[in-house]
């Protein structure tokens, strides 16, 4: 399974970026897709998750300005960034994860760089 995500970039405080994930080959149907971000030095931490099922989830942090979606027919997964902070800054790494039979697997994408400036 081969992840890639786009859409990162520059924007000013209070502007919008929408982020993409596109997953590729042999992907479980019942599956969890979303985001973590990490700023160098920091630790990464979860941003948004959405379940194949459509089920999400969001980091307080986020809640109320960012949106999580996903086409099940695309195996592709959005986040909408709405009113973006400087503290928004960070590499997004998009994930899919699934449990068969007892096994986890989890799939990471490159990481797309958002910076947040004026």
């Amino acid at each position: 399974v081969q992840l890639q995500a786009s859409g990162g970039g520059l924007v000013q405080p209070g502007g919008s970026l929408r982020l993409s994930c596109a997953a590729s080959g042999s992907i479980f149907s019942i599956n969890t897709m979303g985001w973590h971000r990490q700023v160098p030095g920091k630790q990464r931490e979860s941003v948004a998750a959405m379940t194949s099922g459509g089920r999400g989830n969001y980091a307080d942090s986020v809640k109320g300005r960012f949106t999580i979606s996903r086409d099940n027919a695309k195996n592709t997964v959005y986040l909408q960034m709405n009113s973006l902070k400087p503290e928004d800054t960070a590499v997004y790494y998009c994930f899919l994860y699934a449990v068969v039979d007892g096994t986890s697997y989890d799939y990471w994408g490159q990481g797309t760089l958002v910076t947040v400036s004026s």
